[in-house]
């Protein structure tokens, strides 16, 4: 094909998606336009109450321990802290390698997702919590919402198999089960999931993930 005529398709597309943006953005002008000050007035108030009780609940989240990864030391306080937050994601540890490799990744999401609480508890050291949730394989993720179990991720199966996963695919992970408010491509899927609780039987994985 001539140079110049595909230099003319590409202009013609250019200026196609050009006309488009322009045209939404006289859409929003007009839009603004037919807005009256008490209008204005009205949208301001709203976005500023928003933001107010967004800032309250960053507060009460920072307070409860949120934007942090935190251990917990026994099981008594394990119950406190699942009720005090409508979401925690809570990774059941021993010393090994693997359950280091999920405290790398846990505690960059706890920055990134305040919304959620991010503990971990040593499972070794908590045998009747381990044994009533079912907990098997380390490491494994209680994702909790609401003070109820509502899925788990097991060892690293779901993330690939392998200890070389990254933070973004425990990121996802995670938001298909909304235990984090996740804004990207795995937004969607958990958007169609909503509603759905799934249930992941730990009982028939027998050995560790080491």
């Amino acid at each position: 094909m001539d140079n110049s005529i595909v230099q003319n398709i590409l202009e013609k597309q250019v200026l196609t998606v050009v006309k488009a943006v322009e045209d939404k953005i006289d859409e929003e002008i007009s839009a603004l336009d037919r807005l009256d000050l008490d209008d204005i007035e009205a949208l301001r108030e709203r976005r500023l109450q928003q933001m107010k009780k967004m800032a309250e609940k960053r507060s009460r989240w920072i307070g409860l321990g949120h934007g942090e990864y935190s251990e917990i030391p026994n099981e008594k306080d394990f119950f406190s802290v699942v009720k005090a937050s409508e979401r925690v994601v809570c990774h059941f540890y021993r010393e090994n390698w693997p359950c280091k490799v999920m405290d790398k990744h846990l505690s960059i999401l706890a920055k990134q997702h305040i919304e959620t609480r991010f503990v971990k508890i040593n499972a070794e050291k908590s045998l009747y919590l381990a044994e009533k949730l079912k907990i098997v394989v380390l490491p494994t993720l209680a994702l909790i919402k609401n003070a109820k179990v509502d899925d788990y991720v097991v060892g690293f199966d779901e993330l690939g198999g392998s200890d070389d996963f990254s933070t973004e695919e425990l990121e996802e992970r995670l938001a298909k089960s909304q235990v984090i408010v996740y804004e990207g491509e795995s937004s969607l899927n958990a958007s169609k999931s909503k509603g759905k609780t799934k249930s992941v039987r730990q009982s028939s994985y027998s050995s560790d993930s080491e």
